[in-house]
């Protein structure tokens, strides 16, 4: 029979084993990375003369991917952090915001909406853009689950504008499904970006390093 002590110590190492299960059992929240100013990042397009910095940072190897739950490498997704800084006096608006990635053989991808992101994840087969040469996708069934969305619209980038002497970020998922190394020799092209007057800011032209 066990002593009184001994009935203590057990019942606390039970406790203690409920805990470490309960931590591990629970999947881990998404947290957006902390943006830098977007001159630090290697690959940016810096307008000094209007105050307005855009840099790209492709989420393209296993290390960094594991900031998400969600396997985007599998999806054929590529997520790239992408992040604006003001360093002018007035806000800048981000209302038409146009971003387009073209890969070394000119073929020009645009962001995938929350919309397409879901049926792409929920039916891998189903490519959001036309490609003459189609890769193998891990067959995966059923729904997108909620906190699939939920780390989907924490993700995404949806500033509507930025503000004096600050910077904005998120993710922008582009489908590389059938493109060989769509990073190599590709540049990001932003539009869209309009200062305080309504007036738009000259392009900017990212290369993305690589």
């Amino acid at each position: 029979m066990l002593s009184h002590s001994q009935r203590l110590r057990a019942a606390a190492l039970f406790c203690s084993l409920l805990v470490t299960a309960s931590l591990f059992g629970k999947s881990k929240d998404f947290v957006r990375p902390t943006a830098r100013a977007a001159d630090t990042y290697a690959a940016h397009d810096e307008h000094a003369s209007e105050k307005t910095a855009i840099a790209v940072d492709p989420y393209d190897n296993p290390e960094k991917a594991k900031i998400f739950s969600i396997d985007f490498r599998e999806h054929a997704i590529l997520p790239v952090f992408f992040i604006v800084t003001n360093d002018g006096d007035q806000p800048i608006s981000m209302v038409r915001l146009d971003v387009t990635l073209v890969t070394k053989n000119r073929s020009k991808l645009t962001p995938l909406g929350a919309d397409d992101l879901y049926r792409r994840l929920s039916n891998p087969q189903a490519n959001t853009t036309p490609s003459p040469f189609p890769i193998p996708h891990k067959k995966v069934k059923g729904a997108v689950s909620q906190k699939e969305m939920d780390e989907i619209s924490s993700a995404q980038f949806g500033a509507k504008a930025v503000e004096p002497h600050s910077t904005q970020s998120g993710f922008l998922f582009f489908d590389v499904g059938g493109i060989d190394n769509p990073l190599s020799g590709a540049h990001v092209y932003v539009d869209g970006v309009d200062n305080a007057s309504g007036a738009e800011l000259m392009y900017f032209d990212i290369p993305v390093t690589q």
